[in-house]
């Protein structure tokens, strides 16, 4: 079992950056691929940006690619997403999630296991 905490969220003008942590508990994290995911009020769970065990493979929703870079340190335990020309339809609850198995469909948050309890990001106009 592991445990995530995210933190880096905040208020930003349209344009500017933030940059997202999710320190994991346990020994395993190393072995899970992990994801970023957000929810804003009155929409649906959207995928934003997921990332293989080892680093080597990212994924990216259309809204995000360009603008949002996922990486994590596996000597830390930490899985961090850059956001730059951040933009008011970014405003979002963002979470990260830890996925034990498999890659595939990694925009489907069905195959995580593990969820954070999420870091309110707010982008002003």
């Amino acid at each position: 079992q592991v445990q995530l905490v995210e933190s880096g969220g905040g208020l930003v003008q349209a344009g500017g950056s933030l940059r997202l942590s999710c320190a994991a508990s346990g020994r395993t994290f190393s072995t899970y691929a992990m994801g970023w995911f957000r929810l804003a009020p009155g929409k649906e769970r959207e995928f934003v940006a997921a990332i293989s065990w080892s680093g080597a493979t990212t994924y990216y929703a259309d809204s995000v690619k360009g603008r949002f870079s996922i990486s994590r340190d596996n000597a830390k335990n930490t899985l961090y997403l850059q956001m730059n020309s951040l933009r008011p339809e970014d405003t979002s609850v963002y979470y990260c999630a830890a996925r034990p198995f498999g890659t595939e469909d990694m925009e489907q948050p069905q195959w995580y296991a593990y969820w954070g309890q999420g870091t309110q990001v707010t982008v002003s106009s």
